[in-house]
């Protein structure tokens, strides 16, 4: 029964750590792609690739400004697996 726990709780804080890493990116590309709708409405221009490249360059201004953290984040998740892991297989060591 505690393994079931521990499993559901690393799934809860995984979906955790993958909202708190794609939030940044998903955000910033719908702050500007919705900018650009609105002034492409405005301005009647239907071009496509006016929507693409500032999204391209928000994003990785997005992963070059928050990249170090997003990869602590993970890091730290990674960590805490391999810890709980390590933690189940001694676990089933002692307890035949």
């Amino acid at each position: 029964m505690e393994d079931i726990t521990a499993l559901l709780s690393l799934a809860d804080k995984m979906l955790w750590v993958t909202a708190l890493v794609a939030a940044p990116v998903l955000i910033a590309a719908l702050v500007v792609g919705l900018a650009v709708g609105v002034i492409q409405a405005a301005t009647s221009v239907n071009e496509q690739t006016l929507t693409l490249v500032p999204k391209l360059a928000v994003v990785a201004l997005v992963l070059v400004l928050m990249g170090s953290s997003m990869m602590t984040l993970i890091g730290d998740f990674a960590q805490e697996i391999f810890a709980q892991i390590a933690r189940t297989g001694q676990a089933e060591q002692v307890a035949p």
